[in-house]
């Protein structure tokens, strides 16, 4: 599976932003899809996933009630829209694909896209 994600940017405090990740490939047995994150000098952490048939989402506690996880199976497309941005939320994003397992460990996910930079600036 190859996953392309796109939509960071630069954003004030506050600010809002949806990036996207265009899946193609072996998709159907990707059940799980999620998004995580890498700081600079710190390790990658999970953000938000969701089961294909998008039954079933999970967040991080620092980004629930902010983020919102969605996708469209019609599309190969999954979204993670982003509110009320705030300095700690600048890392890279990346979205991952996996068959299934602890939604919250990168073991979890086969499939890698190359990142996405989002910066949150006061």
């Amino acid at each position: 599976v190859q996953l392309q994600a796109c939509g960071g940017g630069s954003v004030q405090v506050g600010g809002s932003l949806r990036l996207s990740c265009a899946a193609s490939g072996r998709t159907l047995d990707r059940n799980l899809m999620g998004w995580f994150r890498q700081a600079p000098g710190k390790e990658r952490e999970f953000v938000a996933a969701i089961t294909r048939s998008g039954g079933m989402t999970y967040y991080s506690d620092s980004v629930k009630g902010r983020f919102t996880i969605s996708r469209d199976n019609a599309k190969n497309t999954v979204y993670l829209q982003m509110n009320s941005l705030k300095p700690e939320d600048t890392a890279v994003y990346y979205c991952a694909a996996g068959p299934g397992g602890v939604v919250t460990s990168l073991r979890s996910y086969d499939d890698w896209g190359q990142g996405t930079l989002v910066t949150v600036s006061s």
